[in-house]
């Protein structure tokens, strides 16, 4: 998506847990957890990967995104797709996005990454700003405060 920045991508984290489940140090129900709201979510609003499990290996992964923001207000918290995303990111001016991955057979769910959606990075790769345009390229998150970034503007 273009205004997608800010990403934060959480494959080390899964690379040590799997490490952990396949020394045995973790047992595989401690992290094949998954909720039975969250494998509702994979099954009615999440969207197949070609990646099979890394644990049962049975079935491929659900990818559930869930949004966050003051602008969703009764919408924060909801699982969407990515047809719905688009849509939102055009309408919003900005929200939080998490990535679940969720095997619907063992239950395995993991924080895969989150990012910023909405129009605020648009808005700010077209003033020219070089700072800002950085941020809404994925280069790294500027660091202002609320005040300062509306001051900015």
């Amino acid at each position: 998506m273009r205004s997608q920045r800010q990403i934060v991508d959480y494959s080390l984290q899964r690379r040590a847990v799997l490490r952990d489940v396949l020394s045995g140090r973790v047992g595989a129900y401690e992290v094949c957890d998954a909720s039975p709201y969250l494998k509702n979510a994979a099954r009615f609003h999440g969207e197949s990967t070609e990646e099979p499990c890394p644990i049962c290996h049975r079935e491929n992964l659900t990818h559930v995104h869930y949004i966050y923001g003051d602008e969703l207000k009764q919408s924060a918290g909801q699982a969407r797709n990515q047809a719905e995303l688009s849509l939102l990111a055009m309408t919003l001016r900005e929200f939080q996005v998490y990535v679940v991955e969720v095997c619907r057979v063992c239950n395995w769910n993991h924080l895969v990454e989150q990012y910023l959606l909405g129009r605020q990075g648009l808005d700010s790769a077209d003033t020219g700003d070089a700072s800002a345009a950085l941020a809404a390229s994925g280069g790294g998150p500027v660091l202002m405060s609320k005040r300062r970034r509306e001051a900015h503007r």
